[in-house]
């Protein structure tokens, strides 16, 4: 590594999840405004949209997202067809 071009101020933050609330705690130099206090200690808090908690890719649960009903569309589309051949 090259000396000197690393930051010197990491420190734990606390990292929460907003769609689970899962917090963890890691070391960082990230500014943040909001403190947490988690087991009488105070944290910065920085809040995630998405974290491998959440995430359906770690979770192995896919949400199904109908923009405009587009998949009932399909479905009755589909539903047609199969009373169509028997």
């Amino acid at each position: 590594m090259k000396s000197g071009i690393h930051p010197e101020n990491y420190r734990p933050v606390a990292f929460r999840d907003m769609s689970n609330g899962d917090t963890f705690i890691s070391r960082s130099t990230v500014n943040t405004r909001e403190t947490v206090d988690i087991d009488g200690v105070t944290y910065p808090l920085v809040k995630l949209e998405i974290s491998n908690s959440s995430h359906p890719f770690y979770t192995g649960k896919q949400k199904l997202v109908d923009s405009a009903g587009r998949v009932d569309k399909f479905m009755n589309r589909y539903a047609k067809r199969m009373e169509s051949k028997k």
